[in-house]
């Protein structure tokens, strides 16, 4: 069980920074052999739990960073709460791996339980759908599939080809075992062919964007002394910019007085924004006093439309977002009437915030319509279509990834916002505090990027794009629905 786990380290190297995007064909070809030879379902059980230990013992390292740094727990405890975080995340390729034995494991039914197993995994406890295989060809190999069955049905294929990489060892006629192989080369051949099948073009409009990066210390975001000086920072950042943007967009939680005790700042930000004909979204917490509600939101200064007569924010006004996809500890805490006592952890500053609505409007900017994520809501596609309109021009993300330090978490992350423009087909734009805040194309690519670690400015004139992706019409259902009638043809034989 050493080697499958083992194997299932190696698929850190197919994500971002080091893109090895073929890795995953042959690590999980490693574990649909293997249970080709378990005697039992808790061999079958041993396998995928092994090989879950590596994947995300070592994929998900960084979450350390921010438990050791920012938790204020001895290591020893907060090595055990990583450890116990892989061990419940490890439980998912378990499960796949008991119910392929069960399921009589073949090529369709392995890819199936895989890709279901993944999506449990994606909203079980809020979700936590981060390294799916799929995003390892966000550059490469399956990409252009992307517009068409999305990051979901990638994997599919990935799982499928890797089981059919596995049936090559089987003592089964060499037929059985070599055109399964040909048709997932056939497959992975045909996708730079998928380009005409996109489903979106571009519209000929560019759109001058700015985004600030004020690489804001993690241990200094919330002292109350440096709430001026940050909001300064970023007013000074921007304001050469401002004749030359349609939209200026800082990250989450740039600005760190709650939105009721901004007002005075906000209501001249307003106004030296819409004079100066230009949009400003920024992060910013907004509580509500007589409730004790509070919300990580994006709200929008500035002009609103193009032919706005005045500068349209006003505290309270509609054109913000809430965050609906809240994390785990930092956002929210379970239990947090006993919990919050156990440790620093469980009582980090802003982390009890309520949920805005699964579905909200998307944001207007001088003009132009922006469907918005914070932070780690941009892994959830369903989230993404459920809000994504004919008229939506950009995908927005904003994140404060100074959590991590420098880790891979937040080229991972990058990694994710880029995949999310091959599915929808549109340019997403990722504004961070400290990077990597980036604007990306359509098409996945990068178009301009700022280092991380740097207080900086990125300026981009932004291609828009009109026209549906297949997946942003039909999302993953049909896919899932595909999966289930495989698992219940592979039940039948049973039956009988």
């Amino acid at each position: 069980m050493g080697l499958l786990a083992a194997a299932g380290g190696l698929n850190t190297l197919a994500f971002a920074p080091y893109t090895l995007w073929w890795l995953p064909f042959f690590t999980l070809a490693l574990l649909a052999g293997v249970l080709h030879h378990v005697a039992n379902w808790r061999q079958a059980a041993l396998a995928g739990f092994s090989y879950g230990l590596g994947w995300f013992g070592f994929g998900i390292s960084w979450v350390h960073v921010s438990i050791d740094q920012f938790g204020g727990l001895p290591l020893i405890a907060s090595l055990g709460l990583m450890a116990l975080l892989v061990a419940y995340l490890a439980l998912f390729p378990a499960l796949a791996a008991v119910l392929s034995y069960r399921l009589r494991h073949s090529i369709l039914t392995f890819a199936a339980v895989w890709v279901l197993v993944e999506w449990l995994r994606s909203f079980l406890l809020t979700g936590f759908p981060w390294l799916s295989l799929g995003y390892s060809q966000t550059s490469a190999g399956l990409a252009a599939y992307a517009p068409l069955i999305g990051e979901t049905g990638i994997t599919f294929i990935l799982a499928a080809s890797a089981a059919a990489l596995a049936k090559l060892y089987q003592r089964t006629a060499l037929p059985a075992r070599i055109v399964p192989v040909l048709v997932a080369g056939i497959i992975l051949a045909c996708a730079p062919l998928l380009h005409q099948l996109k489903g979106w073009h571009y519209s000929g409009q560019t759109v001058d964007v700015v985004m600030v990066q004020g690489n804001i210390k993690q241990e200094l975001r919330w002292q109350p002394e440096q709430e001026w000086p940050t909001m300064l920072k970023y007013l000074d950042l921007s304001r050469p910019h401002f004749a030359e943007a349609d939209i200026v967009i800082w990250p989450e939680a740039a600005i760190p007085q709650l939105e009721p005790l901004a007002e005075a700042f906000l209501d001249n930000l307003n106004r030296a924004t819409f004079y100066s004909d230009v949009a400003l979204v920024t992060g910013i917490l907004d509580y509500n006093l007589k409730t004790g509600q509070a919300w990580n939101n994006l709200i929008v200064l500035g002009k609103d439309s193009a032919d706005a007569t005045e500068g349209g924010y006003f505290y309270g006004h509609a054109n913000r977002f809430s965050k609906h996809h809240l994390l785990p500890i930092g956002e929210f805490v379970p239990f947090e009437n006993w919990l919050r006592a156990l440790a620093p952890i469980f009582d980090l500053p802003m982390s009890s915030f309520s949920r805005g609505s699964f579905v909200q409007p998307n944001l207007q900017a001088n003009g132009f319509q922006l469907l918005s994520a914070i932070c780690f809501e941009i892994a959830f596609p369903r989230q993404i279509r459920a809000n994504f309109t004919a008229n939506t021009d950009f995908i927005l993300t904003v994140s404060n990834d100074a959590w991590f330090g420098d880790s891979i978490g937040p080229h991972q992350h990058l990694q994710i916002a880029q995949m999310r423009a091959r599915e929808f087909g549109r340019p997403v734009l990722r504004a961070t505090n400290n990077g990597i805040t980036a604007t990306i194309n359509a098409d996945g690519s990068i178009s301009a990027r700022l280092p991380q670690f740097a207080e900086a400015v990125l300026t981009d004139d932004v291609a828009l794009t009109n026209g549906f992706t297949w997946y942003s019409k039909m999302g993953d259902w049909p896919l899932y629905g595909f999966a289930l009638v495989l698992l219940l043809l592979a039940r039948l034989p049973t039956r009988r």
